[in-house]
């Protein structure tokens, strides 16, 4: 496999950077995982702390290329009592202990939740665990794992860093964000108008940098062969449809179900869906009401080869995102630039993420969000079209190919850790 074009520094061993996660393994946060390899062939050292324990029953194959070890912090504080109240025994006499938990009680005052007493708990046991030399505490997402790295930088004198994605931008209340942006040593994130907002929002602009993360390219080889051109006129061969993601407000299923119902009767077609999530079962009641269960393949979550086998058999592949009524909402989707690696037609929705991918017209077409009679019109067509589906996927496989590879992305992060994580405490580096 192709190695990224960036060198490890030379010079003695760096400390190893410990990483701070929700869950891990995860399917649903494959650039996270992407990252983490990349990172490590690189020559960086990384331990991985998560605060919670997996649930997906797979994982995807860059989980088994991954060396560094997993230590699973206390999920629920009330399972490990004895676990918690050494932590907090000894994390009294850390110096930056008095300091965590005028923090922390600030927060609480702000924040009366069970999930905020339990963010210092994690925190607390996570500065014992923490191995000696290292030097930085990154965290991804904004919101939980960054509270638990920075009580725990807090406490043990450590600075902290980063990576915030999507949700944790949009739903953070603001004091929270401005707090943690004022503190963090650096942050990056994976989308212009996410580091927009979070640029608006820090004390000290400069800390945030927009970094694509990108996509490894070396597991989505072209694809070469050309599809099926397959029109919707055949009932023995309907043309595919393909989503992958979780069935969760944000990515818009219960618009997309009705836009499927209100295609022409004479178009044939089939739906995949790849993906777990809280609103699967709502979903596919919602297609037994609309008379579309026949015409539906719910294949739950799965690890990416058999994602990228779906990908190959499909003839279209549809995300219609919008923003929640939280404030939620897609980045940019990685299963977007993974179905365009192999030159699939997309129709998505035109959130600012997204449109920093696909370009209306161009790359793939995008509908309004929240707009089932848009997606329908766009859908028809497409389906109808071959040779669109053909144009729109060619030149989506060559953006992506240009724009989007991660060996490109990956040196920006690993040059702010590395220069972060120095041994000799300097300010990280930063990268333009």
């Amino acid at each position: 496999m192709p190695q990224p074009p960036v060198s490890p520094a030379a010079g003695p061993r760096q400390p190893p950077i410990a990483v701070l996660l929700k869950g891990y393994p995860r399917l649903s946060e494959t650039f996270i995982a992407q990252e983490l390899l990349a990172l490590e062939r690189l020559g960086l050292t990384l331990r991985l702390y998560s605060l919670r324990r997996p649930t997906d029953k797979a994982v995807h194959p860059v989980h088994r290329e991954i060396k560094a070890p997993v230590d699973y912090l206390p999920e629920y504080l009330h399972e490990a009592p004895l676990t918690v109240l050494k932590a907090w025994w000894r994390g009294r006499r850390l110096p930056g202990y008095r300091a965590a938990r005028a923090a922390f009680l600030k927060d609480l005052r702000r924040d009366r939740t069970r999930n905020r007493v339990r963010r210092f708990g994690q925190a607390l046991v996570l500065a014992q665990r923490l191995p000696a030399e290292a030097r930085l505490i990154h965290a991804h997402f904004l919101h939980t794992p960054a509270s638990v790295a920075r009580y725990a930088a807090i406490l043990t004198g450590r600075r902290w860093s980063c990576s915030a994605h999507a949700k944790d931008i949009w739903t953070l209340p603001d004091w929270e964000a401005r707090e943690k942006l004022g503190e963090l040593a650096w942050i990056v994130t994976c989308t212009a108008t996410g580091a927009e907002r979070l640029k608006a929002l820090a004390p000290a602009p400069e800390k945030v940098a927009l970094v694509y993360h990108g996509l490894d390219l070396a597991r989505f080889p072209s694809p070469g062969a050309r599809r099926a051109q397959r029109d919707g006129r055949d009932p023995a061969a309907p043309v595919i449809i393909l989503s992958v993601g979780r069935a969760v407000p944000k990515k818009g299923y219960d618009d997309l179900l009705p836009a499927l119902a209100a295609l022409p009767a004479e178009l044939n077609w089939r739906f995949v869906h790849v993906g777990g999530g809280e609103l699967k079962e709502a979903l596919r009641h919602q297609a037994e009401a609309l008379g579309l269960a026949a015409r539906i393949d719910w294949k739950g979550a799965l690890p990416q080869d058999q994602v990228l086998a779906l990908i190959r058999q499909a003839d279209l592949f549809v995300l219609a995102s919008k923003v929640a009524a939280d404030g939620d909402r897609d980045g940019l989707p990685n299963v977007l630039m993974e179905a365009q690696s192999q030159g699939l037609a997309c129709l998505a929705t035109r959130l600012p993420a997204i449109e920093e991918l696909i370009v209306d017209g161009q790359t793939g077409v995008l509908a309004p969000p929240g707009d089932p009679a848009a997606l329908t019109a766009a859908l028809a067509r497409l389906i109808a079209e071959p040779a669109l589906r053909q144009r729109l996927g060619a030149a989506g496989e060559a953006r992506v190919r240009g724009a989007f590879d991660a060996r490109r992305t990956i040196g920006a992060i690993a040059e702010r850790l590395g220069a972060a994580a120095a041994w000799n405490g300097a300010t990280a580096k930063a990268v333009s």
